[in-house]
């Protein structure tokens, strides 16, 4: 009998609260709650801390991760992998801007100290990006990474051949839900425009193709004053994070 894949669910904001995926059983859930330093931006001590609590679970699991601030966890759990990876990132925003602090890691830099620092990757494709946000990495680092467009998402609806030609090596996959257009998925951040069912078409294909060791899945919304509003927002959310909880482990 096959063992399903761990699932990890990493609690800062407490907006799991309202979504019912997260009291399925198997889920185990990690309270992050009370971590200084660790929101959008983390610090040398934020980053000891979050590796202290996170030793124990495996980076060999469905992570959930909270809303995109704390998407740089990506690099934390990556950098778990002894052995050659390719990282398939599937977000609107590349996530490679240089943080205006040194020592840090942050939600819109991380790709890039993945890119720069773990010696096991081996290919970084970025799926769904806007190309407005593309065309501002630097070309230094565009060249290094390859982008698979929202525009070309649009376009062909599914992986491209090319971009598995590419990968000799098992893959980790990163999810951040604002790669959906709004109706599939309520986050922090500006949304693409990709629908569930299409994520769910490029991820089947990918599973069909390739090793899939790990997944991490962020872009939930955080909280605001309007209660009526966040049991709206995480009710889509929910149904996200269902249906992509239950298709990776259906391919796992």
């Amino acid at each position: 009998m096959k063992k399903q894949l761990p699932i990890i669910l990493l609690n800062f904001s407490g907006v799991y609260d309202y979504e019912s995926f997260a009291s399925e059983k198997g889920i185990v859930h990690v309270d992050c709650r009370g971590l200084n330093g660790v929101d959008c931006y983390c610090d040398e001590e934020g980053r000891e801390e979050l590796r202290r609590l996170l030793a124990p679970y495996p980076a060999k699991a469905l992570h959930f991760i909270d809303s995109g601030d704390y998407h740089y966890l990506t690099e934390y759990w990556v950098s778990r992998l002894q052995e050659p990876f390719s990282l398939i990132v599937l977000d609107h925003h590349p996530d490679m801007q240089r943080p205006q602090w040194e020592g840090v890691v942050s939600c819109g830099g991380w790709v890039t100290d993945v890119l720069e620092n773990n010696p096991f990757v081996r290919n970084i494709i970025v799926v769904g990006a806007s190309d407005e946000l593309i065309s501002q990495v630097p070309e230094r680092l565009r060249e290094k990474v390859w982008f698979y467009s929202q525009a070309e998402i649009n376009h062909h609806q599914a992986w491209p051949s090319k971009a598995g030609k590419r990968i000799h090596e098992p893959v980790y996959i990163s999810i951040d839900k604002d790669v959906l257009r709004k109706q599939d998925a309520i986050t922090d951040w500006s949304n693409g425009d990709m629908s569930l069912l299409q994520l769910q078409v490029v991820l089947r294909i990918i599973y069909a193709n390739e090793k899939v060791i790990g997944v991490d899945i962020t872009g939930e919304c955080s909280a605001t004053l309007d209660y009526l509003s966040e049991v709206k927002d995480a009710s889509i959310n929910n149904r996200a994070n269902e249906e992509l909880m239950q298709m990776i482990l259906s391919e796992s």
